[in-house]
């Protein structure tokens, strides 16, 4: 049996575009998306790969207004669409946004199974403001299932008390393929790709927004107070751009041994480069709901160093196997990890190896097997 699926999410991101394409291509899936903007340039530069998206999709109009941390996204037509589709399933992307009360009360009053797609962990800030937590708890009440990208955001609705019958994986997955392929091409001829980019003879490597929320500052000290004899040996490479940029580099400034690099912001091209020329990744986030940064690493054969309030440590990250988990904001573990990695090749090697053998597990094919099987679950209990 075919079910006409709808997905509802913020923006057309490059990430999403492997799992969607894989989803429209399942037996028994019709796939339409609805995205609420097309970007968020107050916060990606990311390009939109319009001419890569392998299934029926539409913007819908919209107005937005950010202050802060804060964001407003108001959509209109989104009854509309839902009308003109006229799914079996509905996948809401988030409780945040009006367009998803829209849906849900859209969903009820057609008796269409409603899931919600839920990424948020224990560790996530942007947890804990009453109001917040009222409405978020009532919309997850509204729901018939949700669906999670992995171990941390089961336990997060647990807390909830969502029941774990009503909860399925899709595990959060990029196209390893591509950086996989990507990052062995380079490695083909390092040595002219490292000098291209003017990259250090040897890195450590964060990819991510410069913000302090993403533990750049911590990353910087750890640099800082490790032994010269390695800050002269390896570098420290930052990809992505942020608010925080100009007081990093005037911190960077004024460690001495060290070779430290601001490369800018890198689009999806660029980026299997950096990890094939890198050590290993240190993602020294203080909260995340996941960090596809890591998939990205692990598909190009990095170890790496995590905190633990990363969403997808506990499924991505086994400390001393694959990589280092360190507590997040603890500068003295997180040099000491680095030093530990920096200082010898052969685990490297091996954790590199074992990364690339657990991400298998995590690829576009996999999401899509995992929220079909959601989609079929859930359709049945409902009917």
């Amino acid at each position: 049996m075919t079910r006409r699926v709808v997905i509802i999410t913020e923006i057309i991101s490059p990430y999403r575009i492997p799992v969607f394409n894989a989803l429209a291509q399942h037996d028994g899936i019709d796939l339409h998306v609805i995205f609420l903007s097309e970007t968020d340039p107050t916060q990606r530069q990311w390009l939109v790969y319009k001419d890569e998206i392998r299934f029926p999709y539409q913007v819908l109009p919209f107005w937005r207004k950010r202050s802060g941390r804060h964001s407003l996204l108001l959509n209109w037509g989104v009854e509309a669409a839902l009308r003109r589709v006229a799914p079996d399933f509905i996948v809401c992307g988030g409780y945040n946004y009006v367009a998803s009360w829209q849906s849900m009360s859209w969903a009820r009053r057609n008796r269409v199974p409603f899931s919600l797609w839920a990424e948020s962990t224990a560790r996530d800030s942007r947890s804990g403001h009453a109001l917040i937590e009222s409405l978020k708890l009532r919309f997850l009440r509204g729901c018939d299932g949700f669906v999670v990208p992995g171990k941390s955001a089961v336990a997060y609705l647990k807390k909830y008390g969502v029941a774990e019958e009503m909860i399925s994986t899709a595990p959060n997955a990029v196209d390893t393929q591509f950086f996989a392929q990507r990052a062995n091409a380079i490695r083909r001829d390092d040595a002219a790709h490292r000098q291209e980019l003017g990259l250090p003879g040897r890195f450590f490597l964060f990819t991510g927004r410069l913000v302090p929320e993403k533990g750049v500052f911590d990353l910087l000290h750890a640099y800082e107070a490790l032994a010269p004899s390695v800050t002269t040996e390896i570098g420290l490479v930052f990809v992505g751009d942020g608010a925080a940029r100009s007081a990093l580099e005037q911190r960077a400034n004024a460690i001495n041994p060290g070779s430290i690099q601001f490369a800018g912001f890198a689009q999806r091209e660029n980026l299997p480069a950096y990890y094939a020329l890198a050590d290993a990744l240190v993602f020294p986030t203080h909260t995340d709901t996941w960090g596809l940064v890591v998939n990205e690493a692990m598909a190009c054969g990095l170890p790496v160093i995590s905190s633990d309030a990363a969403g997808c440590v506990a499924d991505l990250v086994e400390d001393e196997w694959n990589g280092r988990v360190v507590s997040a904001g603890d500068i003295g573990q997180l040099a000491s990890a680095m030093d530990e990695l920096a200082g010898d090749a052969a685990l490297r090697s091996l954790m590199g190896q074992r990364s690339m053998e657990r991400i298998q597990q995590y690829s576009p094919s996999a999401w899509a097997s995992g929220m079909a099987n959601a989609v079929q679950q859930y359709g049945r209990c409902a009917a």
